[in-house]
């Protein structure tokens, strides 16, 4: 049956407390929104977002990292509620699936599970201990006889444990017949999507409940709800990438972006953080180091490095408080306390401690090129725009502001000076 996905994401979310839509709050380095839309593009090509607040920001968000999403404003002034979001949504499939924005852990396997069978609506239901704040499902036989908030439930009702996740896979046809019939006799004066299971059954309609494990359906509406989601999914990549064969050092202070790859024999120690969507190949990314949008192949970082986004390291050594910014080092060795940035550096190439690449003026960037078997010695300064050709050494302490030519070694240094028993004088003591 062909099917078509409205995901509702019209809510202002007062209760994430921010100036930031509630669905653009990320997990896992990506906006909860666009985790729901991700499972959505797995089981439809047509899909349907539904906006109010902030409804340009979220637009302008979506169309930069998908194309072929359909926008529907809500009048929420006129139509508040989840029932009110549907009203002038249209959809071409003869089933539609309605999810929620602020569903992140929703996956495809869960979806198909919704969308299975022949009933006219399923409906997505949880059992939890403790109900509280959910709306009630009242069920026989199997079948959804209706569905009431928890603040229109009498006594009985309100002992119900089995409570609505929020997700509906409908036949289109009743859609368009109800959505419109909808009105707002109730104790919030919204529209309730919920009512449609009402008029089904009413109608004789087949409603049947689809059990859901809380963890997937769970929605997102407070910045703790937010930690548990991301605890959740930071889980779920681990595991997944454990099992493809990458080796974790006490994997649970790990972090990984869901947008980040491994390939081959790759070791990541206690309190790493791989952000962006970083590609880490044959690497060994040792403790508290953090990689960020950048390629590290056949390589090892830290403990305690930091590589910034767009570097690229080659079968490259980078130590501890070494830092790599916008940077392509390949074959390179900077064991420590070093600053690279905007700067591309060949094989054989060593960078001592303290040596930094002055790269910004305060106005521009500038780039350094280093080439290859360049001997760069400690608490060196290279004020780029530069160019050090092959096979140059750089004395320590060095301030380098020209270019160096192959074979040269570069010296800046002021004469030293050494005044005999200056230290007696000084302090009026005898030798």
């Amino acid at each position: 049956m062909s099917l078509s996905v409205v995901i509702l994401a019209a809510g202002q979310g007062t209760r994430m407390k921010s100036t930031t839509p509630k669905v653009l709050h990320k997990i896992s380095g990506k906006s909860m929104l666009f985790h729901a839309i991700d499972a959505a593009k797995e089981v439809s090509d047509d899909i349907t977002v539904v906006l109010y607040h902030q409804a340009e920001r979220i637009q302008e968000e979506i169309e930069a990292a998908y194309s072929g999403i359909h926008f529907h404003l809500q009048d929420a002034k006129q139509y508040p509620g989840t029932g009110g979001a549907m009203k002038g949504v249209k959809t071409k499939n003869e089933r539609t699936l309605i999810l929620n924005g602020d569903m992140p852990l929703i996956t495809k396997d869960s979806l198909l599970a919704l969308t299975s069978g022949d009933a006219d609506i399923n409906m997505s239901v949880i059992k939890l201990d403790d109900p509280t704040g959910y709306g009630r499902v009242i069920i026989e036989n199997e079948k959804v006889l209706e569905i009431v908030e928890q603040k229109d439930c009498n006594e009985a009702q309100l002992l119900t444990k089995t409570v609505n996740a929020g997700i509906y896979a409908v036949n289109t046809s009743l859609l368009e017949k109800y959505i419109p019939a909808l009105d707002n006799n109730n104790a919030q004066a919204e529209y309730y999507l919920t009512d449609i299971v009402k008029m089904a059954v009413d109608e004789n309609k087949t409603v049947n409940p689809i059990y859901v494990e809380e963890e997937e359906f769970k929605g997102v509406n407070s910045k703790l709800d937010l930690a548990h989601a991301e605890e959740i999914m930071q889980r779920r990549i681990k595991t997944a990438w454990m099992k493809a064969g990458v080796s974790m050092r006490l994997p649970e202070t790990i972090y990984i972006d869901c947008r980040a790859t491994f390939e081959g024999e790759c070791f990541l120690e206690n309190g790493v953080s791989i952000q962006g969507a970083s590609f880490i190949k044959n690497a060994h990314i040792k403790t508290l180091s953090v990689i960020e949008d950048s390629t590290i192949e056949n390589s090892d970082v830290g403990p305690m490095g930091r590589v910034r986004p767009n570097s690229v390291l080659i079968d490259t050594h980078i130590g501890n408080f070494v830092e790599v910014k916008k940077s392509t080092l390949t074959g390179v060795k900077a064991g420590h306390l070093a600053y690279i940035g905007d700067a591309t550096i060949d094989e054989g190439s060593n960078i001592g401690a303290g040596v930094i690449t002055c790269n910004y003026d305060g106005k521009n960037k500038y780039q350094t090129t280093i080439g290859k078997n360049v001997f760069v010695g400690s608490d060196t300064q290279l004020v780029a725009p530069l160019n050090i050709a092959d096979d140059v050494m750089i004395a320590a302490g060095s301030t380098v502001t020209k270019d160096a030519q192959q074979g040269d070694l570069i010296l800046s240094r002021t004469p030293q000076k050494s005044i005999k028993n200056f230290f007696y004088t000084f302090f009026g003591t005898k030798a």
